[in-house]
């Protein structure tokens, strides 16, 4: 039925996701040190060919024996088209209880995302694995975004999509500057004022991809994550484009560069303003309920559902935040 809600995928803190590359193992204790939400070892495009069984190793080495707290730890493994991802696969799920997630690249149909989950769940069933694995795919084809309502109905491992804009822009052949960027050609003109000059206006190449993504992950209960955002000495570029998806509704970015992952999480993280707001809602609300008034109003202005439904959402986020800071 159309009213019928989606029930959401497994709750995770997710304002920041730290990419680390598995061939570069001095990374790793930086990592676990840091103050990101997940961190992904990767072994597909941050690895060179010639590395990537060594970066398995390192992954399945690192893994197990650093202390990496109560962050998420997921793993960014190789390709459906590659003969590395069926190793990455078992290797690293049968070798790392603490592995918690597997971050699918290049996702272009729903077939794929059933592929890693049928493998998944032969070796825990047949290595009694007490933890069961999440699922994040990469939405950076065009083929998956063109299927990105079907794949985000793939699979119950299924928590998260993020939008991979590199190789997004190179599967559409958009021109693109920065990676995650915007495009000074990308705009419009206004028409003429009465003195004859024309006013240039910007928009966001990646707006209509973005906005899908984020729909499908709404309407099937995952969570959207903007992805990479590429010059890490761009602080005030990188904070807009954080900016520009959390007013979407995406929940998180990806961090390219330790200095990010500090901005993801301001961004990210509802302000106290924010805050005091949704509980000054939910006392409205409770108020009302109190004196047994239908209607909600909060600073002369009517509350309805959907705010109080916003409210809790965000204060449920909030407390989770401060969960994992203490």
């Amino acid at each position: 039925m159309s009213f019928t809600s989606i029930e959401p995928a497994t709750s995770r803190l997710h304002r920041s996701e730290l990419a680390v590359p598995g061939s570069n193992t001095s990374l790793f204790e930086k990592a676990a040190k840091s103050a990101a939400d997940i961190v992904f070892l990767d072994v597909e495009d941050a690895v060179a060919p010639d590395d990537k069984e060594q970066a398995r190793k390192n992954i399945i080495q690192g893994l197990n024996e650093i202390h990496w707290g109560a962050k998420t730890m997921m793993v960014r493994i190789n390709g459906l088209d590659t003969h590395y991802m069926y190793r990455d696969v078992v290797d690293i799920v049968e070798a790392c209880p603490r592995l918690d997630m597997i971050l699918i690249p290049k996702t272009g149909v729903a077939a794929d995302v059933y592929a890693v989950d049928m493998m998944v769940t032969q070796i825990e069933a047949a290595k009694n694995r007490a933890k069961r694995i999440g699922f994040e795919v990469l939405i950076e084809t065009a083929l998956g975004m063109a299927n990105v309502e079907a794949i985000a109905q793939s699979s119950k491992r299924l928590e998260a999509m993020s939008f991979g804009v590199a190789d997004y822009a190179a599967s559409t052949r958009a021109r693109t500057t920065v990676i995650g960027g915007v495009n000074r050609d990308s705009g419009v003109l206004a028409d003429k004022s009465a003195d004859g000059k024309r006013e240039y206006f910007w928009t966001d190449p990646w707006h209509a991809a973005q906005t899908r993504m984020m729909i499908a992950c709404r309407a099937y209960g995952l969570r959207p994550i903007d992805g990479p955002f590429g010059d890490f000495n761009d602080p005030d570029g990188f904070r807009a484009a954080a900016n520009r998806a959390a007013v979407l509704g995406y929940e998180g970015k990806w961090a390219i560069h330790p200095s990010q992952v500090a901005l993801c999480n301001e961004v990210f993280t509802p302000s106290a303003a924010e805050v005091k707001k949704a509980e000054r809602i939910m006392e409205a609300m409770a108020q009302a309920a109190r004196e047994g008034r239908g209607a909600v109003s909060l600073d002369g202005r009517l509350i309805d559902y959907a705010s109080i439904r916003m409210a809790e959402a965000l204060l449920k986020k909030s407390a989770a935040m401060g969960a994992a800071n203490t």
